[in-house]
C-alpha cells in the first residue's frame, strides 16, 4: 500500500457517490409513486402484476380448459384471437423503476472502486467508506432477494433507508481519499471489514422488511401498499440467513486480527461487544422464527438487531471512543 493519492480519481469517486445518491432517490420515487398508485386502486402493485403476468399467459393458451371467449378464432372455439390485458399504469412504472436501481448500484460500485484506486488499497479503510460499501451490499442485496416483479415496489423502503444512510455519510463522516493509518495496513482489512460491511448491508434489508411486517400485521389495511405478511418474513428470513453466518465469519476474522495487531483476541472493546450483541440477537431471531406461533416476535427481535447493526455503523465511532476509533471520520 503505497501513501500516493490520485486527488483526480478520488474527485470523480466521489462525484460518483453523489451521482448514486441522485439516482437512488430517483428510483425510490418512481418504486413510491406505483405504489400510491396500486393503492389508489385498491390492489398492491406487486401482485397485481403477478395476476397480469398470469392472464398474459392464460390469454397466450398456457392454461388448459379455458372458456371459449367471443372473438376467438382458434380451432373449437369462436371468434378471433385471444388479447393480452392491458398492464396497469403502476405495473408498468414499477418495471420500468428495477433498471435504475441498477444504474444507481452501477455508479455506486464504481465510486467505490475509484476511490480504491485512488488511494491505492482496499476502499474501507474509514466510517465514510465502511457506510458506503455497507449501502452498496444492502442495494445488492435487495435487488437479490427483492428480485420479483411481487416485491421489487418494496425496494422503495430499502432505498429510502438507504439514501438516508449515504446522505449521514456524506455529511457527517466523509474524508478525502488518503492512505490508512499504520495500523489499518494489514491483508485483514480486506477480509475483516469486507465480510462485517456486506453482512450488515444485508441486515439492513432484513431490518426494513421486518418493519414492514410489523406494519402489516398491526394495520391490516395497509394491503393496497404492501404484500402479505408472509412474503415480506419469508423476505426478511431469507436476508439473516445469508447473513448471520458471514458476520460470524466477520466476527472470528476480527479476533483473528485483534490478537495479532493488539496481542489478545477479545478485549471487549465497545466495537467488539455491540457486535457481539448483535450476533446473539440475529441468534434469537432464527431461534424464534423457527418456533411456531412465534413468527410476530422473531420480527421484533429482528428489529432490535436492525438497531444495533445502525447504532454499531455510527454511533460507537462518533460517540464512544475505544481501539476501533481510528477508523473514524
Amino acid at each position: 500500500m503505497s501513501t500516493y493519492v490520485d486527488e483526480t480519481l478520488g474527485r470523480y469517486s466521489d462525484l460518483l457517490y453523489v451521482t448514486s445518491i441522485g439516482i437512488y432517490s430517483l428510483a425510490a420515487l418512481l418504486l413510491f409513486t406505483a405504489l400510491a398508485m396500486g393503492a389508489k386502486t385498491k390492489t398492491y402493485v406487486g401482485e397485481l402484476a403477478e395476476s397480469e403476468k398470469e392472464r398474459e399467459l392464460v390469454g397466450a393458451g398456457a392454461s388448459a380448459g379455458s372458456v371459449p371467449v367471443a372473438g376467438d378464432r382458434t380451432p373449437g372455439r369462436v371468434g378471433g384471437p385471444p388479447q393480452a390485458p392491458r398492464r396497469s399504469r403502476a405495473a408498468v412504472l414499477s418495471a420500468s423503476s428495477y433498471p435504475v436501481v441498477i444504474l444507481g448500484l452501477v455508479a455506486h460500485i464504481a465510486s467505490i472502486v475509484l476511490r480504491g484506486m485512488a488511494t491505492d488499497r482496499a476502499p474501507w479503510g474509514n466510517m465514510y467508506e465502511f457506510i458506503t460499501l455497507t449501502c452498496a451490499a444492502g442495494v445488492a442485496g435487495a435487488l437479490i432477494v427483492l428480485r420479483k416483479p411481487a416485491q421489487r415496489p418494496l425496494m422503495s423502503f430499502v432505498l429510502l433507508v438507504v439514501i438516508i444512510m449515504m446522505f449521514v455519510g456524506a455529511k457527517w463522516l466523509y474524508t478525502h481519499a488518503a492512505p490508512v493509518v499504520p495500523a489499518l495496513k494489514s491483508y485483514w482489512l480486506i477480509i475483516h471489514v469486507s465480510v462485517v460491511s456486506i453482512a450488515s448491508g444485508v441486515m439492513v434489508v432484513s431490518g426494513v422488511l421486518s418493519l414492514l411486517f410489523l406494519v402489516r400485521e398491526r394495520w391490516p389495511n395497509t394491503a393496497d401498499m404492501l404484500p402479505s405478511a408472509e412474503t415480506l418474513d419469508r423476505a426478511a428470513y431469507r436476508c439473516i440467513v445469508f447473513a448471520f453466518p458471514l458476520f460470524g465469519l466477520g466476527v472470528i476474522c476480527g479476533a483473528i486480527w485483534a490478537e495479532e495487531a493488539w496481542g489478545r483476541f477479545w478485549g471487549w472493546d465497545p466495537k467488539e461487544t455491540v457486535s457481539f450483541i448483535s450476533w446473539i440477537i440475529y441468534a434469537a431471531y432464527l431461534h424464534a422464527r423457527a418456533t411456531a406461533g412465534w413468527r410476530t416476535a422473531a420480527a421484533w427481535i429482528n428489529v432490535a438487531g436492525f438497531v444495533t447493526v445502525l447504532f454499531n455503523l455510527f454511533a460507537i465511532n462518533l460517540v464512544i471512543s475505544g481501539l476501533h476509533s481510528y477508523a473514524g471520520v
